[in-house]
């Protein structure tokens, strides 16, 4: 299988053997390995290159978070670490598995010490594309400051990182696997195992979740006309068409707005309400649920969210920012209508009178065949060679892959 990214040799010179699960704090703990060397490693740094999808531009990373190979690799173990929660029983791969597109499959994400989120986890699909990050928080301008958000929220614990740090981290101090990599990471601070590095190498590998191959990609960009179905082909006409209008949100190479790369100009951020609730007639959202209002108490961003990617959206159900949409089919009536219509409870009313509802929600009309022509295009969006990419696979062995990848 190609693959979309190399990562030298240094991830093939690490021992996964050893790995092994279970919970605590020794080297012989959950997700640790009994990998280690007797040499002084060199200090060293090797810039990644990146082997884009066809089509794609290249992402713009921040000058204080440089993208090396090292950097990837310590990532990639601490992104599938559980011993990263003070419960040691939760990794950030916890809420985002590969096989579900680096999503949970659950409505709303649970935390390591069983808190209950708010809001749905999101694809980490072509995060690294992204201008702002979350559902609604324009003040996430990078992804190594989103990293710090799990570990550190406290209302509710998802890491448990606060009033934790040392002790998280002097776990990972006493790793034979984990001098090395942080040692190779930050070859020249004095002491690299900081709350800071952690988050900036969880970034790197991140920032490598790239997907661009799915079969749509291949009829587009690499002229694989027989790539798709005819029935998605059609779909494709009517999601690109004034008359769905998808396309305003999801747009663009990555089926999403508020995206930068190298060559854009200005910072592009966009959030929408899309007409899911209409609380008291008032256009009101659930409590501590109200989109980018949360942030800036401006009535008009009353239930703005950031409109995610679209890509492998085949598997990252359920939808909508708190998971209250089960099924692509849900999703695309909710759209036909124009706004959710809640009849009885708490949440009652009709989001297509939702007052500071987008206007570019105004319903549509499909025939059977058309419903099902949308939905043949969002599946020919799944990236199977991305979700089978074993450079984004679990070191430990304790996340499964997807059944297609066997």
């Amino acid at each position: 299988m190609k693959q979309l990214f190399h990562f030298c040799l240094y991830l093939g010179m690490l021992s996964l053997n050893a790995c092994g699960g279970g919970g605590g704090d020794s080297a012989s703990s959950a997700n640790s390995s009994t990998a280690s060397t007797n040499s002084t490693p060199t200090p060293t740094k090797t810039v990644f290159s990146w082997q884009l999808p066809t089509g794609f531009p290249e992402p713009r990373i921040p000058d204080d978070n440089p993208i090396t190979t090292e950097k990837i690799a310590l990532g990639k173990y601490l992104f599938y670490d559980n011993r990263l929660s003070i419960t040691n029983t939760q990794a950030c791969a916890g809420c985002h598995l590969q096989n579900k597109a680096f999503t949970d499959g659950l409505k709303t994400a649970i935390g390591s010490t069983g808190d209950a989120l708010v809001r749905n986890s999101m694809s980490l699909t072509n995060v690294v594309y992204n201008s702002r990050f979350n559902w609604a928080n324009p003040q996430l301008k990078t992804l190594h400051a989103q990293a710090k958000v799990p570990m550190f929220a406290e209302f509710p614990v998802e890491l448990g990182w606060s009033n934790n740090e040392q002790k998280i981290l002097d776990r990972l101090r006493v790793e034979p696997l984990y001098k090395d990599l942080f040692t190779k990471a930050f070859p020249n601070e004095t002491e690299p195992f900081t709350e800071g590095n952690v988050a900036k190498a969880i970034a790197n590998f991140v920032s490598t979740l790239i997907s661009g191959n799915s079969s749509y990609d291949q009829v587009i960009y690499q002229q694989k006309t027989a790539a798709m179905s005819d029935s998605a082909k059609r779909g494709r006409d009517l999601f690109f068409s004034e008359r769905l209008e998808c396309f305003h949100c999801h747009g663009g190479f990555n089926f999403s707005q508020s995206v930068n790369h190298q060559g854009t100009v200005f910072d592009e951020i966009e959030y929408h309400n899309n007409g899911l609730y209409n609380l008291e007639n008032k256009g009101l959202y659930p409590m501590n649920n109200r989109g980018l209002w949360d942030v800036t108490f401006i009535n008009e961003d009353m239930g703005r969210f950031r409109a995610p990617t679209l890509r492998n959206i085949e598997l990252t159900a359920p939808y909508m920012h708190d998971g209250s949409i089960a099924t692509l089919e849900e999703v695309l009536e909710h759209y036909a209508r124009g706004g959710r219509l809640i009849e009885s409870g708490e949440f009652a009313g009709d989001g297509a009178k939702n007052p500071y509802k987008s206007n570019l929600i105004n319903g549509f009309v499909l025939t059977t065949d058309e419903k099902q022509d949308v939905i043949n295009f969002l599946k020919s969006l799944t990236d199977w060679e991305f979700i089978c990419n074993r450079n984004f696979s679990d070191p430990f062995g304790n996340q499964p892959m997807h059944a297609k990848c066997q």
